[in-house]
């Protein structure tokens, strides 16, 4: 199969189908933990969405197409989070699951940092691809062909601050702000 390319506008559009699945299964939970950095806008979305507060774990993992390093997993220290704990019934979100190791590792990791706290813990993606050796609660598309997806924030991996910079010295955007609206 070939590549998988997606807009903004789709992004958005998985992200919203991802939160009607979350809330049409009646579960309810008190916490969000997102991946950074694939989960965190999926999380800050459904954080918004559902008015649940969301901590961050960032891992690491990824470099590249096909280059995914499985046994060097690295986690951050620590959750950050702005509530004195952790709550009680936890959906987990990353943006895909690919090989299943990075959500089936952070499961063991939030139990053993975070397991005294934890009564449930459910799992929620955009993708989930065929390879995985981990079937998430919640997902939105199933990829029977494991594409490579290509998300729109990717362009900014291939950016420097010294490309926004038109050659006249000022700053080139696509995207023009009202300040009035």
């Amino acid at each position: 199969m070939a590549d998988l390319h997606v807009s903004w506008t789709e992004y958005h559009q998985l992200i919203e189908r991802l939160a009607a699945k979350v809330y049409q299964s009646h579960w309810e939970f008190d916490q969000i933990v997102c991946l950074a950095r694939g989960g965190l806008r999926v999380g800050d979305v459904l954080s918004r969405i559902f008015g649940i507060p969301m901590a961050i774990l960032a891992t690491s993992s990824y470099h590249g197409p096909g280059k995914q390093s499985r046994n060097s997993l690295v986690f951050g220290r620590d959750l950050t989070m702005t509530t004195p704990n952790l709550g009680s019934r936890v959906l987990l979100i990353d943006d895909l699951v690919d090989s299943g190791e990075s959500l089936r590792r952070t499961l063991i990791w939030l139990d053993r940092n975070y397991g005294f706290y934890i009564e449930e813990v459910r799992t929620a993606v955009l993708w989930y691809k065929a390879c995985s050796n981990f079937t998430p609660d919640y997902y939105v598309d199933y990829l029977d062909e494991n594409p490579w997806i290509h998300q729109p924030f990717e362009r900014y991996e291939h950016m420097n601050p010294a490309d926004l910079i038109a050659p006249t010295g000022r700053v080139e955007t696509a995207v023009t702000f009202d300040r009035n609206s």
